[in-house]
């Protein structure tokens, strides 16, 4: 193991490829044109000057940047980022106040939280990010587990963001994103796919006008298709236009021509002003309809269902409600707690798994690293400090995050633009919010989160591992029923597929001069019987008993229980009057067996020597690891 060095000022990088121009990166990626610059790649943090001692203090440079990244990039900022971090937080606003008055309706909760739930993750973020594209807002999965423990209550959802940013802080400060590794892949796809299914067709009765539909899905499904006879035309037209209109302008979006440096100045323009209705199609989506409802509106015949009268102003600052008022008395902040139930462990986690998955994503893309605990405690923070605003819980946003990248963001000072647009809206736009169609927010529901269902993961499963699709099929049905439920039974499908991996390794089995069984993998207590029932049945059951070598060069550590187990072997073969030695123990290995104690123990540094031993022709004594015959450097590391 190699010393560690002297702490060395972090590296800013947050403009992303190394050697590569923050512009270029946005101009090869689809941004707006006009964005390449002489901007630079940030490279290495200034060295400290040389008479400065080195700081270990708390308060230290480089302790600072750890807990508030944007130290590192801050005193390097230049116009040229301000540039570009303004066009694409103009982007990413124009996209969220239309998703989050949509995904409010989704959550069950009044237009208004949506754009409460939308501005403070952009300010945290600026300070608390490691990433320059994540932004943090309400998502339509969040929105669907908020839906799915808060009743529709406002009261609740707030709640349930304090204690999950509570617990989301907890875990940032105690290092637990290991525990997010448990959570599969095909248990997340599995999930997504679901809540895809789930908020789509949830949308439908927005889509057609319809009324008095339940939220929970298969009442939901029977529902939708009982009344469909009592479908809006009005409606359904005009959630079907804003359907193709947003599909068309994405397709324009992704298939449209790439700037060059041959383009002329009119078609540079006329590329940039195409890239900016693209992004922004939502805003335009609905603004479009918006005017149409108005227009109606003013002709005394309104044939669209409205989103309604919206609360003006800011959101007030207060404390998160620790207990409700309904018709039937007071609710307590216990039995508020015992309401939420599972909500209280599967939305923080969810929430973390979701912007973390992002995070990671667009960081292997746009080559640069996220320190998965720092952004715990950014998205903690947001929750906790987003509850005093009336937020319910928030994640990272992928559809919004890839509008970022796109736009060409050089840091996370982006999001400040955004969460400015966003109290703008609150404070000047929301009378105008009242004439946005409900079915034009179900068309921009609908096509935000068709992506997330997986259309190739049964396929790619088919042909890597086969067992995979049992976590998968597991989480992605039960999730129709419950959402906990789905995770959990997915989760736990996986941590069996696992835990019987280990309980049961393949033991390697090779024929020649003696008899070599080798695990192929580690070896703990749930493995023992199986590794002793494969010696004894290829060793000892064969007539005469055979001498063998377990080959534990895969092995890195053992339990007590191995101990055990491995004694019992060796007193087998002792009454049989036959040997068994090891070839390959690690070092670890090799310390447990020593403290242990066990008699009869053989062990010999290569497979060579120890089939040269037990041959017929005998060979080289073994090294009993009772005796002063271990060599000295092996001492020396049992020793250490």
């Amino acid at each position: 193991m190699t010393r560690a060095g002297p702490a060395r000022p972090p590296r800013p990088h947050l403009c992303g490829f190394r050697g590569r121009r923050c512009g270029d990166r946005g101009r090869a990626r689809g941004a707006a044109p006009g964005m390449s610059s002489s901007v630079k790649a940030l490279g290495q943090a200034r060295p400290m000057g040389a008479g400065l001692a080195p700081m270990t203090c708390c308060c230290s440079q480089a302790t600072l940047q750890r807990w508030l990244p944007f130290l590192a990039w801050l005193p390097h900022y230049s116009l040229q980022w301000l540039k570009m971090d303004f066009i694409a937080g103009l982007s990413v606003g124009l996209t969220v106040i239309p998703q989050a008055l949509a995904y409010a309706e989704v959550a069950g909760l009044p237009p208004q939280y949506g754009l409460y739930s939308a501005f403070m993750g952009c300010f945290v973020y600026f300070f608390l990010g490691t990433s320059r594209d994540v932004t943090l807002g309400p998502t339509a999965i969040m929105s669907l587990l908020v839906s799915s423990y808060t009743f529709h209550e406002p009261a609740y959802a707030v709640l349930l963001a304090f204690l999950s940013g509570c617990i989301q802080l907890a875990m940032g400060f105690l290092c637990l994103g290991f525990l997010l590794d448990f959570i599969s892949c095909p248990v997340i796809r599995g999930f997504t796919s679901a809540a895809a299914i789930t908020i789509s067709f949830g949308q439908i009765k927005n889509l057609l006008g319809l009324q008095n539909i339940p939220r929970q899905f298969f009442l939901q499904v029977y529902h939708t298709f009982r009344n469909i006879g009592q479908t809006r035309a009005g409606d359904a037209v005009l959630g079907l236009v804003c359907v193709l209109l947003l599909l068309l302008l994405k397709l324009m979006r992704d298939r449209g021509p790439r700037v060059h440096p041959e383009m002329s100045p009119a078609m540079r323009l006329t590329h940039g002003l195409l890239w900016t209705a693209t992004t922004a199609r939502n805003a335009l989506v609905v603004s479009f309809a918006a005017l149409v409802a108005y227009s109606f509106e003013v002709t005394g015949y309104q044939p669209f269902v409205l989103t309604g009268k919206i609360v003006k102003g800011l959101p007030p600052i207060q404390t998160p409600p620790f207990s409700v008022t309904t018709a039937n008395g007071t609710v307590s902040f216990t039995e508020m707690v015992q309401d939420m139930g599972a909500g209280l462990a599967v939305v923080p986690l969810m929430g973390l798994l979701e912007s973390i998955a992002v995070a990671k994503s667009f960081a292997s893309q746009n080559n640069y690293r996220i320190r998965a605990n720092q952004e715990l405690l950014a998205i903690g923070l947001t929750n906790m400090l987003g509850s005093l605003f009336s937020s319910y819980p928030v994640t990272g946003s992928f559809g919004r995050t890839a509008v970022n990248a796109q736009s060409g963001v050089c840091t996370p000072a982006g999001g400040l633009l955004t969460g400015v647009l966003v109290l703008l809206s609150l404070d000047y736009l929301t009378s105008l919010f009242y004439y946005i169609p409900k079915a034009a927010l179900a068309a921009v529901i609908i096509t935000a989160v068709i992506p997330l269902f997986d259309t190739k993961i049964v396929r790619t499963l088919w042909r890597v591992k086969r067992l995979d699709l049992l976590p998968l099929c597991v989480t992605f049905l039960l999730c129709f029923w419950e959402v906990q439920y789905g995770i959990l039974a997915g989760t736990l499908v996986s941590m069996l597929i696992l835990l019987y991996s280990a309980a049961r390794p393949h033991v390697q089995v090779s024929e020649g001069p003696v008899l070599v069984l080798q695990p192929a993998s580690g070896l703990h207590f749930p493995a023992v019987e199986t590794l002793r029932e494969a010696i004894l049945n290829q060793a000892l059951g064969a007539s005469p008993p055979r001498c063998a070598v377990l080959d534990c060069s895969h092995v890195c550590s053992i339990d007590y229980t191995v101990v055990l187990g491995l004694g019992e072997l060796l007193g087998d073969f002792q009454r049989r009057g036959v040997t068994l030695a090891f070839v390959g123990l690690q070092v670890p290995v090799l310390r447990v067996l020593l403290s242990a104690d066990l008699k009869g123990v053989q062990y010999f540094s290569t497979l060579e020597e120890a089939e040269k031993y037990l041959s017929p022709e005998p060979g080289p004594p073994p090294y009993n690891v009772r005796d002063d015959s271990v060599p000295e450097h092996k001492v020396a590391l049992l020793k250490a």
